[in-house]
């Protein structure tokens, strides 16, 4: 958090060579193959992981079905090491789904790629918390409940470390009796892992203008519950995949449903953030999705586990921006790594993290600092990376432009001739259009939906799921949701656009109090915060900035 007024004491600073922000896949696999490396040429080197999170792995959240391919490069024997990567995919389904029934998509017409074949279904968040052990084991030192408000620079404009937020400010800005300065990470090179259109990493890419001459970035919002279901209906192994409904054909998203553990069912929604109906609840989709007659027998007689929401990266190849700066450089989904018909990030973001940390150590050992890591990107955009992303580089511009039925088939079409064409496909790519901020129609010009009420056994209304998120924020901070123009929010985002933030936000953060005789008030509940990063995206004036909150606020996710 930001301080106002004068500074009551100086951070402390301390010294390694290697700061990483950010304790997800990405994060902790550069960690690991740092100290890797080390140990094999038998040096020492700091390396020290700062998560915001209260520890590790409580902001992770993914669906998730793993391609192993990350895990094997970093950790070839993981499964003696006992990895929490215990359940295999043996059936893939994939359906499009009408408002009563469904079509079952032959999985002989599914581009090979599709397949989850040699995959396995995990919690990524269980398996974040097993590789920060394996860290901790290695000598790295990581560090929960420490956010990163702020890149350190030097003279010469390079990177040179992070400053964590500082604690204990009280809502009116003033230091409070459980104040604590913030400390400051010097390091050689600063890795940030921050996961999608994290704070440090979107003033780095300004700052940098790591973006220019690239698409925009896309991104989807990602809504997922864990469930716990009766013996009868589980079928560990099990993977399914939807379009359709509830969703219209030029609204973009789709749902999973992965059987995996004992009795677990992860069931998620995705939406497509460039939707252009500004009435569009992505939560409500996602609960009204689960009422679908070949879903709701699932759950029937289940129980609710727990519930969170984050946003994806979905620009793609396209979209990745220059990805070593001076002193630094990005990785995992704070680069754009995943892949979107899969719907799979985390092997990319192991694999960039391998990459990062030996293009790290090789300038290290050479006695270099502060410059940029060149051979990092050239390893990404020449290795297995680009070979995954280059060959679904048109599947989401496809779907943009010509909506889910007729895009699905293309994008079919297209990766299909990457597959039978490696590396040539039909030889173009398709363009990105506007940012996803940029899509929203005026709401005269848009129809109102409305969703069912919850019934509080297989729907349920957004703050009861957000207590299943273990969501919690220091309640005397100043808010970490900062609306630069209150003005702009109701002349526009309310007036003209009716006030979306009440709707697509997961967590129920953001309110339009709308009283007669009076002006309607923006109310903002930074407590419900999932850190989900929507807002900052989909505003349709770019007025509101998502900001670290103090460290260990947010979800404390459980099995996700």
């Amino acid at each position: 958090m930001a301080l106002d007024g004068p500074l009551p004491e100086p951070r402390e600073a301390m010294e390694c060579d290697v700061v990483i922000v950010g304790a997800g896949p990405a994060g902790l696999a550069t960690a690991i193959r740092l100290k890797q490396l080390a140990a094999s040429a038998g040096r020492e080197l700091s390396v020290i992981v700062l998560e915001k999170g209260s520890e590790v792995g409580a902001h992770v959240l993914s669906g998730a079905v793993i391609d192993p391919i990350g895990l094997d490069t970093l950790i070839p024997d993981w499964r003696e090491k006992g990895a929490p990567v215990k359940t295999p995919v043996v059936e893939d389904r994939f359906y499009y789904l009408g408002p009563s029934g469904a079509i079952r998509i032959p999985n002989l017409m599914m581009p090979p790629l599709m397949s989850n074949h040699g995959s396995f279904i995990v919690s990524l968040g269980d398996l974040a918390r097993w590789l920060g052990e394996q860290a901790t084991e290695l000598g790295v030192d990581i560090y929960p409940e420490f956010a990163v408000s702020e890149a350190l620079f030097g003279d010469d404009g390079a990177v040179i470390g992070v400053a964590t937020g500082d604690k204990g400010i009280g809502k009116n800005g003033a230091p409070g009796d459980r104040f604590q300065r913030g400390i400051e990470l010097r390091a050689k090179y600063t890795v940030v892992a921050e996961g999608a259109r994290g704070s440090l990493a979107k003033t780095l890419i300004a700052r940098y203008g790591l973006d220019k001459g690239r698409d925009p970035q896309k991104y989807g919002l990602g809504l997922k519950e864990l469930w716990e279901v009766q013996p009868q209906k589980h079928r560990p192994g099990l993977v399914q995949h939807t379009l359709g409904w509830p969703l219209d054909n030029r609204t973009g998203g789709g749902s999973f449903l992965y059987h995996y553990g004992r009795s677990l069912v992860s069931v998620g929604f995705v939406v497509y953030l460039n939707y252009t109906n500004p009435y569009i609840s992505p939560y409500g989709e996602f609960q009204r999705f689960k009422t679908h007659p070949m879903i709701r027998d699932t759950f029937e007689g289940g129980r609710r586990i727990s519930y969170g929401g984050r946003a994806l990266s979905e620009g793609g190849w396209q979209s990745i921006p220059q990805l070593a700066f001076p002193g630094g450089v990005l990785v995992g989904c704070a680069a754009g790594f995943m892949n979107v018909p899969r719907i799979k990030g985390s092997h990319n973001a192991m694999l960039s993290g391998i990459h990062a940390a030996e293009a790290a150590f090789a300038a290290i050992a050479a006695d270099r600092s502060h410059d940029s890591l060149d051979a990092y990107a050239r390893a990404v955009l020449e290795g297995p990376i680009a070979r995954d992303l280059r060959r679904v580089r048109n599947v989401k511009p496809y779907l943009s432009r010509f909506g889910t039925v007729l895009g699905t088939m293309l994008s079919g079409i297209d990766m299909w001739a990457n597959t039978l064409l490696p590396g040539i496909g039909f030889g173009y790519t398709l363009k990105h259009s506007k940012p996803d901020h940029a899509t929203l129609v005026k709401a005269r010009r848009a129809q109102p939906i409305d969703y069912p009420k919850p019934d509080n056994v297989l729907t349920f209304d957004r703050l009861t799921n957000v207590s299943f998120s273990g969501t919690n924020h220091e309640e005397d901070q100043p808010s970490h949701l900062k609306v630069a123009d209150l003005e702009l929010q109701l002349d526009s985002e309310h007036d003209v656009f009716a006030g979306p933030s009440a709707r697509y936000c997961p967590a129920g953060v953001y309110e339009w109090i709308e009283e007669e005789g009076k002006i309607p008030r923006f109310v903002i509940n930074a407590q419900n915060c999932v850190h989900c990063k929507t807002c900052d995206i989909k505003d349709p004036n770019q007025n509101i900035t998502w900001a670290v909150p103090e460290g260990g606020g947010g979800p404390n996710y459980s099995g996700m």
